[in-house]
């Protein structure tokens, strides 16, 4: 901790660390990794375009901290192994992976109207990628037997936002991120994930404001949640939290699904099932339609 209170690069046990962040020149991601640069933490970077890797790459380093880069979109196969080969070359350790790629989905889209390709590639860009960099960084991380990883969601994966192959990737993310949570954490390896809200090429334009205000007429987002989606902070709002689950003050936390917009931070309860009723069916018969449409009515 400094005089003034705030973190130190070694407070949380960042400094020195090495971290590799897929689709990390825009957005939440660029924003973490500048975060974590900021912390002495050396980064990976990555991203679809060579020129916006090389710019990220730059100004980390203009800002004194150390940068290398890998182009290449995350869901591709041999990517995310690629990030991890160069962590281990360029710096020698691999410690923290974390995954904030993604794409918009197409403006307008419905499960009635997306083409299946179109399906695949949110897939693709989202679940895919956040597979492969667990997958990577997991073999990695369980052979030392440390490392936290952080996955990017999203609240559309509750089905508020509307949409079809986005939010079905990000909420495969979220069951991923608790099944290797549970499978690596014998190794002291974490897995969390964080839903952002922040500012971003996927929240602002015309097409994006046309989404929500179509989804408030429609009735599926209220006037508070509307607002909110209109008005997104930047991203350096959300990156802290990130960094939190990097660092070494959140080794007590794994398998959580975090939510955090602007100055709001949210956790989601793990999901369990409500009593509605329970027979034994050694001597019970299934249920009959009528009982079931008296216990569910």
């Amino acid at each position: 901790m400094s005089p003034d209170g705030g973190w130190s690069p070694g407070a949380a046990g960042l400094g020195g660390r090495v971290a590799v962040i897929a689709g990390s020149t825009r957005g939440v991601g660029l924003a973490v990794a500048h975060a974590l640069s900021g912390q002495g933490v050396s980064v990976v970077v990555n991203g679809r375009d060579q020129t916006a890797v090389d710019d990220t790459v730059a100004e980390i380093r203009g800002g004194g901290g150390y940068a290398v880069g890998v182009c290449g979109s995350a869901g591709d196969d041999g990517v995310a192994e690629r990030m991890v080969d160069v962590a281990l070359n360029e710096f020698g350790a691999l410690d923290i992976a974390i995954n904030c790629a993604g794409i918009a989905e197409p403006p307008g889209s419905t499960v009635l109207t997306i083409a299946p390709d179109e399906f695949r590639e949110q897939i693709d860009a989202h679940l895919m990628s956040a597979f492969h960099l667990v997958q990577a960084a997991g073999r990695v991380c369980v052979e030392q037997g440390a490392g936290s990883i952080v996955l990017t969601g999203s609240a559309a994966s509750l089905g508020m936002f509307g949409g079809s192959g986005y939010p079905a990737a990000k909420g495969g993310v979220n069951g991923l991120a608790l099944a290797a949570a549970a499978d690596l954490a014998e190794h002291h390896v974490r897995v969390n994930v964080v839903m952002p809200g922040a500012r971003s090429r996927l929240s602002t334009g015309d097409d994006y404001v046309a989404h929500i205000e179509g989804l408030h007429r429609r009735g599926i987002l209220d006037d508070l949640t509307r607002d909110a989606a209109l008005d997104p902070a930047p991203p350096e709002y959300v990156a802290p939290l990130y960094v939190f689950l990097a660092s070494d003050a959140a080794q007590h936390i794994n398998g959580q699904i975090f939510s955090a917009a602007g100055g709001f931070i949210g956790r989601f309860e793990s999901q369990q099932a409500s009593f509605i009723a329970y027979r034994d069916h050694n001597d019970s018969s299934p249920y009959s339609l009528a009982e079931l449409a008296e216990l569910l009515g």
